[in-house]
């Protein structure tokens, strides 16, 4: 008898997978990335024969693939490789995938009655479900998994991490960007767990008072800016709360000069999208909704900067983290006013992938004259973080290179990915700031 698809049969089996991490105890790295190779081989010759089609959606079944069974023990192995000396790491980001993301769907689906305000394809059931059950299974992972683990984390680090982690997987989840959940909350996962483990007790006691200090300026000033910005129209409801979040965290932690610079960059960003508009809209290149951006653009070009800001009192590594939400916010902004600018002036304009010529607007293509004004904008924008104190004269190279990295990555992703309609807009955004936060911290330590 042949089974017909049923998502909670497919997502009993995600939860089950879960199940295996157990084994992170008494596995080392390297098994475990076999174990993990081993059954991403499985899952893409093995069972597709014996499940047929019950276990693929239907936009599977369009493809011809069934995408979230591959990208499940990809990202796990792609976890192990990224922590093998902290498997807990590991074990923690697999139980929130597996327990927290399977149980979101199948309570969603059952009692999902109130859609989350910024992402109406979620419910807030289903994201009370993701944070019960995730951090649960993430806590309990990470204390099976901790003695495994030299030097053997602290018993609050076991409790507080995951439970973290999940809040941040939780939100990135229902930021409304396409992209495989069984790639962005292992991710997200991962990397708040990377980041809270260069979290240091000291750091905070000597930085705690500053930020305390400013919080009641940063909640009054990004009260009046995103409540602004909403009342004139270059936001929407989701971006005015997102971006609210992220500039509250970037003055507590990074003060007026960073939020400043925060600032400039999305004024940079909406005056460039509203110049040349009438050409825009005519030749259907325009920003969606006249430019206005929600949470999924504001979260894509500035979420980076939140968290570099955070590391940056709350870990020892403050001039990285400094140079890295510079970085990311000059990436960010620099590739929209090239964009904006290209569409509205450019010439000629080229896939980076083939040197092609093709119609402005193409995923991907760019024009001299977007990009030099990029450039421009980036070496602004570095200037302006010195200017303010935020990033040493010395270190302008490395944002301006950071940002030039992030626009030809993100070109030739929207080329090859985008037309294909595996990413969107704001994945690529996301992926532009952090591949300039990246090279920028490369090129620093050369």
């Amino acid at each position: 008898m042949t089974l017909g698809y049923s998502e909670t049969r497919r997502k009993l089996l995600h939860v089950g997978m879960g199940g295996f991490a157990l084994a992170l105890r008494a596995l080392t790295w390297q098994q475990a990335a076999l174990c993990a190779i081993a059954a991403l081989l499985f899952n893409l010759f093995v069972l597709p024969r014996i499940s047929g089609l019950a276990l693929n959606r239907p936009v599977d079944q369009a493809r011809g693939y069934p995408i979230g069974i591959l990208l499940y023990p990809l990202s796990v192995l792609l976890l192990i490789l990224a922590f093998p000396s902290r498997l807990d790491y590991v074990a923690a980001a697999w139980g929130i995938l597996a327990f927290g993301d399977g149980a979101a769907t199948i309570v969603g689906r059952a009692w999902g009655r109130h859609p989350v305000p910024w992402q109406p394809e979620k419910s807030l059931e289903g994201v009370a479900a993701f944070l019960v059950f995730g951090g649960a299974a993430g806590v309990m992972l990470a204390w099976w998994t901790a003695p495994a683990v030299s030097p053997r984390p602290p018993i609050e680090f076991i409790i507080v991490a995951p439970l973290l982690a999940v809040v941040a997987a939780g939100l990135a989840e229902t930021v409304p960007i396409q992209l495989d959940d069984n790639l962005t909350v292992p991710a997200v996962a991962g990397a708040t767990l990377w980041l809270l483990g260069l979290v240091t007790a000291d750091v905070w006691t000597v930085t705690q008072a500053a930020v305390w200090q400013q919080m009641p300026m940063a909640l009054a000033v990004n009260s009046v800016a995103a409540l602004g910005g909403w009342r004139a129209g270059t936001v929407r409801m989701s971006g005015m709360m997102i971006g609210w979040s992220i500039g509250v965290i970037v003055y507590g932690c990074v003060g007026l000069a960073g939020w400043t610079l925060l600032f400039v960059t999305f004024l940079a960003a909406a005056v460039s999208s509203r110049l040349g508009l009438r050409k825009k809209s005519l030749l259907g290149i325009a920003e969606e909704r006249g430019g206005h951006r929600g949470g999924g653009n504001a979260f894509a070009n500035t979420g980076l900067a939140a968290v570099a800001a955070l590391a940056a009192v709350l870990t020892p590594y403050h001039d990285a983290a400094l140079l890295a939400f510079v970085s990311v916010l000059a990436t960010g902004g620099s590739d929209t006013v090239a964009s904006e600018i290209g569409k509205a002036w450019g010439g000629k304009t080229y896939l980076v992938t083939t040197f092609s010529s093709v119609r402005p607007g193409t995923p991907g293509a760019m024009s001299l004259e977007g990009t030099v004004t990029g450039v421009v904008a980036a070496v602004g924008l570095a200037l302006l973080g010195v200017w303010l104190h935020v990033l040493p004269m010395s270190l302008v190279w490395a944002v301006v290179g950071g940002a030039i990295a992030g626009s030809l990555v993100e070109s030739a992703l929207a080329a090859t990915l985008e037309a294909s309609g595996i990413v969107n807009n704001d994945v690529l955004n996301f992926l532009n700031t952090a591949t300039g936060a990246i090279v920028a911290l490369v090129l620093m330590r050369m």
